[in-house]
Parts: C-alpha cells; structure tokens; sequence
C-alpha cells in the first residue's frame, strides 16, 4: 500500500512540476513578446533583456522557487540589491508592479488552459 501511495504522490508532484513549469514559460514567453519596457532600478529594459534578467536571478533562486507565484516574487518582482520593485511601462499607462503585471497574466493563461 505505501508504495502505491508513493507513486501516486510521485505522478502528483510531477504534474504539479510540470504545470509550474509550462506557467513558468509562458510567462517568459510574455515577458520577451511584449512591447512594454520592463524598469528595473531606473533604467528601462525591452522584453528580452528583461528575461535574461529574470533568468538569472530564476537560476539563483531555483532550490526557493515551489510554485509559479515563487518565481514571480523571487525572479521577476523586485531588485534585492536596491530593494527597488521593478514595473512595467506600457505605452501612455500608469506604470504598473511588475508582480501586479505577470500575476494578471498568470491568471489568464490558468483561465485559458480549463
């Protein structure tokens, strides 16, 4: 019995691992697509610079990050140099917390895949 529930916890925690991960992409994804600029402690960025950025500090963080909303906040929210939230500027709107940003998209891809 306790082996089946092993393996039954086994598959459950690979497709967690790979939900994670394909969210994880997606929103890479939308980072490096977007024509927003990505302002990280003053100085703005375009999508692909902002996600080498994000990937550096996601391989850093790897053995912290759980769930989707642990890479948000570890790689993508803000400097910990600075302590400095990075935001999003999009074309004439209020520049908005780049958390705020990736978790409205994060819902949306979560709303899309149901």
């Amino acid at each position: 019995m306790n082996k089946l529930l092993f393996i039954m916890l086994s598959i459950f925690s690979l497709n967690l691992f790979a939900s994670t991960q394909d969210e994880i992409d997606h929103l890479m994804s939308f980072v490096a697509a977007t024509d927003c600029k990505y302002e990280r402690n003053g100085t703005m960025y375009n999508g692909a610079e902002a996600v080498e950025h994000i990937n550096k500090k996601y391989e850093y963080f790897s053995d912290d990050i759980k769930s989707t909303e642990d890479f948000i906040k570890y790689s993508a929210t803000k400097s910990k140099m600075s302590g400095k939230f990075y935001k999003i500027h999009c074309g004439n709107k209020s520049p908005v917390k780049s958390r705020d940003w990736l978790l409205t998209e994060l819902e949306a891809y979560r709303k899309s895949q149901k």
